[in-house]
């Protein structure tokens, strides 16, 4: 028997995998809630003129999630890394928001 034919019999192995199917979109469901919300941050900070970036509030943030993964028994560092890309992401749309915000306030200005 081959080994693919072996995964493709094995009880265990498709309810894990069907669970790490579930997991997979449960996160995607989440990272575009929380995209979702970031947006709408990031609307207000170009109509109030709050930077785009916030370096005090993604220190926390990464003090707070690192906490949480090792009382998750996650890795920190992994943890860390995610946040970090999911900040440079949120960071990258609210300079896009200010920018095109600003163009806004320029063509009404004309």
């Amino acid at each position: 028997m081959s080994i693919l034919s072996a995964q493709a019999v094995d009880p265990e192995l498709a309810r894990l995998r069907e669970s790490i199917d579930n997991f997979d979109a449960a996160l995607i469901h989440l990272l575009a809630e929380r995209f979702r919300c970031t947006q709408r941050v990031g609307e207000l900070k170009a109509r109030k003129g709050i930077p785009p970036s916030d370096p005090d509030r993604e220190a926390r943030q990464v003090a707070r999630l690192r906490k949480l993964a090792v009382e998750a028994k996650l890795d920190p560092d992994f943890a860390e890394k995610f946040l970090a890309f999911v900040v440079k992401e949120v960071i990258r749309h609210h300079q896009s928001i200010k920018a095109d915000h600003e163009s806004q306030i320029e063509q009404q200005r004309k």
